[in-house]
């Protein structure tokens, strides 16, 4: 049995795939999948035990020579819905084909790709708990970390201001280090806040722009607390049960908050403009991150901590 997997294009929604994935490796009671994606991503399952080979996916390379390479499957699952995936799909060499369409489903995002998967092999698995495999890198602090992850790939609209995070971290107790996340396009995000933030007897860590995401992985899993937004790190925070603070603006909470993690606590403002799902405030004045204060976010960390 050779199964071939298209994997979404973010983190966060790959991680969300991974009760899905893992309902598919049990049903085939499989040892051969080929994972096909971004770069990202496909670090995502760098350590699954399923994994056989990790195809990417890139803008610059036809993905007609790709498919040419890798032959041929028993079965296709895409996680994607854009047209170059609807394209592919028809090249792929598979017996079977089955191809994520978001508008079929609905409710949290691990439950829609769940659906896709139950429609598509006619069964009826839940969602089990995000599931993500690494190698046990222990960090080099004998502290408690914090981990704060400003950014959003998605865009600025997801961000809470960075005036806020400094003022949190400078109300943290001193007995926690604090490590500072994000990607190659936070570098300046993340400098701003270290900046910002009184050093006196404070550690602090910023790892924006300098990790892989096998490395990104180890460092969140190893936090005794994240503050966050709605990110790929917040939903890889849930899948080791990170005690995490969710800071959500414009995005549904109800379908990309943490998937079954006990220890999460979500931070949002009810304003008529929100949802919008946009990567830019569209009005300008970003309401729904700027009504967050600091205070609320610093209540709830020493409620977890207490």
């Amino acid at each position: 049995m050779r199964i071939l997997i298209e994997l979404p294009t973010w983190i966060g929604d790959g991680v969300m795939t991974t009760p899905a994935i893992e309902n598919i490796v049990e049903h085939f009671q499989i040892s051969d999948v080929v994972f096909l994606g971004s770069k990202n991503c496909l670090e995502l399952f760098k350590y699954h035990p399923n994994g056989k080979q990790y195809i990417e996916l890139k803008r610059k390379i036809s993905f007609f020579k790709t498919l040419s390479d890798i032959g041929n499957f028993d079965y296709y699952f895409s996680f994607r819905g854009s047209t170059r995936s609807k394209i592919m799909k028809f090249f792929v060499k598979s017996k079977y084909k089955f191809q994520f369409n978001k508008m079929t489903f609905s409710g949290h995002q691990v439950i829609k790709y769940n659906q896709f998967i139950n429609q598509s092999l006619n069964t009826n698995y839940i969602a089990g708990k995000l599931k993500i495999f690494k190698s046990n890198v222990k960090p080099n602090s004998p502290n408690k970390l914090v981990g704060i992850n400003p950014g959003a790939s998605y865009g600025s609209a997801k961000c809470w201001p960075l005036k806020k995070y400094v003022n949190t971290i400078n109300k943290l107790p001193k007995e926690f280090d604090i490590v500072i996340l994000g990607g190659p396009n936070e570098i300046d995000i993340a400098n701003k806040i270290v900046e910002g933030v009184s050093k006196s007897n404070r550690v602090i860590s910023n790892y924006a722009g300098k990790t892989t995401v096998s490395e990104l992985i180890n460092l969140v899993s190893n936090l005794s607390l994240l503050i966050t937004g709605d990110s790929g790190p917040m939903h890889i925070a849930a899948a080791f049960n990170i005690p995490t603070i969710a800071i959500f603006g414009p995005t549904f909470s109800s379908q990309t908050s943490q998937w079954k993690n006990e220890n999460s606590v979500i931070i949002e403002k009810t304003i008529e403009c929100k949802p919008c799902m946009k990567r830019v405030c569209p009005l300008g004045h970003h309401k729904c991150m700027e009504d967050i204060y600091s205070s609320e976010v610093v209540a709830e960390v020493h409620k977890i901590i207490n």
